[in-house]
């Protein structure tokens, strides 16, 4: 598929799973930081959702990363 080929989507706020602030882990980067929020991306035409990404920025401030939203999950809950 070529960049030509991806149809029209849009990017949103999407709903917190958490309320912001919330200390968080992220599976994906083995890293632990506070939600900031998620960004969503749906197709223009259909409203389908494609994609969910959530922003979070390590506790005390500093420089803000995305990881995909499945991937986080609260620090409390850690095995």
């Amino acid at each position: 598929m070529t960049p030509y080929d991806k149809p029209p989507t849009m990017l949103s706020h999407g709903e917190l799973p958490y309320p912001p602030g919330t200390l968080v882990e992220d599976t994906r980067h083995d890293r632990t930081g506070e939600l900031v929020g998620v960004i969503e991306e749906r197709l223009k035409e259909s409203g389908k959702l494609l994609s969910r990404t959530a922003y979070v920025r390590p506790k005390g401030g500093g420089i803000e990363w995305d990881a995909p939203l499945a991937r986080i999950r609260p620090a409390e809950a850690q095995p």
